[in-house]
């Protein structure tokens, strides 16, 4: 993950989640999903989708946009609605890499400061602070 995200952040010089996707090809749109859904990735007719949730804040939606840009990189392909309904397998474990892979992302191009939390870290850099249980890295 670490060496998608250097190459991804080398090519598109950013780490905007947003202009990674727009230089991908996925069409990023927004709409009201409701009260549970934040983000939904698909495919249709060879071509990519984002649709971000217009409900939520700036920060969560650039944080959503992050996590579906993962499952478009790791895990095209798997559709998350017909896993949960006909198969056995743990798609908790996917949603659980995008986090990760949108945490370390977006926390790419900065560090955390002697002293600072790790709250104030995320906060500094627009990262939604309940996703503090995806960040593994030490800096």
């Amino acid at each position: 993950m670490d060496k998608l995200i250097h190459t991804l952040r080398r090519k598109y010089n950013t780490n905007c989640p947003f202009t990674i996707a727009e230089h991908l090809n996925i069409h990023i749109r927004f709409a009201d999903l409701g009260k549970y859904t934040r983000g939904i990735y698909y495919s249709k007719l060879r071509r990519r989708f984002i649709v971000i949730n217009s409900r939520l804040d700036s920060h969560w939606q650039r944080f959503i946009c992050a996590h579906e840009l993962a499952h478009d990189r790791l895990h095209r392909g798997l559709n998350r609605f017909f896993m949960d309904q006909y198969s056995f397998l743990n798609t908790n474990r996917y949603e659980r890499q995008a986090n990760e892979f949108a945490v370390q992302l977006l926390l790419s191009t900065t560090n955390i400061h002697t002293g600072e939390t790790i709250e104030h870290f995320f906060l500094r850099n627009g990262v939604p602070t309940e996703m503090i249980k995806y960040f593994y890295k030490n800096f």
